[in-house]
């Protein structure tokens, strides 16, 4: 079988973390990434869960700045604390 090259670019300390990681499991990034790439083609999917974060949705977003602009204008609630 004939060998690519796949070139690509990321953040250097995650690539250290996951050279570490690969190395913990006795595997090459080649390997790892090989297996991935094996994975997605026999099974036509990204072979894990990939989702948005509903802490950054435009709704949560848009409260969260309104909250921070009532609290600069003095507006803000304020909450005792509770103990335990």
């Amino acid at each position: 079988m004939a060998q690519a090259m796949v070139n690509f670019r990321m953040d250097e300390e995650l690539k250290k973390s996951m050279e570490a990681t690969c190395k913990e499991m006795g595997l090459s990034m080649t390997a790892a990434f090989t297996m991935f790439a094996t994975k997605v083609s026999r099974e036509k999917r990204i072979p894990f869960e990939i989702s948005v974060d509903p802490f950054y949705s435009k709704e949560n977003m848009e409260r969260l700045q309104k909250a921070a602009a009532d609290m600069d204008a003095g507006l803000g609630k304020v909450h005792d604390i509770m103990e335990d």
